[in-house]
């Protein structure tokens, strides 16, 4: 695959309203949440700020999760740097918004797929006692 190639495929990969995005806000049907939200570190993926409920859906590849089987075989260097960077960002947001009394549910999306009602009860046991 040429490199042209290989970045018009990496720039059509969605940041938002991802497959697995769209899967968890179906899993929480019923709560309350808004989507995308800048105004807190991280830019949670789905956040209720009266309930401090906010959820980030990771996507296995971009955030290095194990599921996958490791690094890609071209450019080594420039994918471990990545997903380390990526990573500490997720770690630091979530520190911060722990700190400010946020719980925090972390959905990756391997277990959207693998185990979904997994996903439901986690969701969904966040805000038990927070509304």
């Amino acid at each position: 695959m040429t490199t042209a190639a290989r970045s018009r495929i990496m720039r059509a990969i969605r940041s938002k309203d991802t497959g697995p995005e769209r899967a968890v806000r179906e899993l929480s049907r019923g709560l309350m949440f808004r989507r995308n939200v800048r105004g807190l570190p991280g830019t949670p993926d789905l956040a209720n700020k009266s309930a401090r409920v906010a959820v980030f859906v990771h996507g296995c590849f971009w955030h290095g999760h194990g599921c996958r089987g490791g690094l890609p075989k071209a450019n080594r260097a420039f994918w471990r740097r990545k997903f380390a960077m990526n990573r500490e960002r997720d770690a630091r947001a979530a520190r911060a918004l722990r700190a400010d009394g946020w719980k925090v549910v972390t959905v990756w999306e391997c277990d959207v797929h693998r185990r979904p009602l997994r996903v439901q009860a986690a969701i969904r046991s966040a805000f038990e006692g927070r509304r």
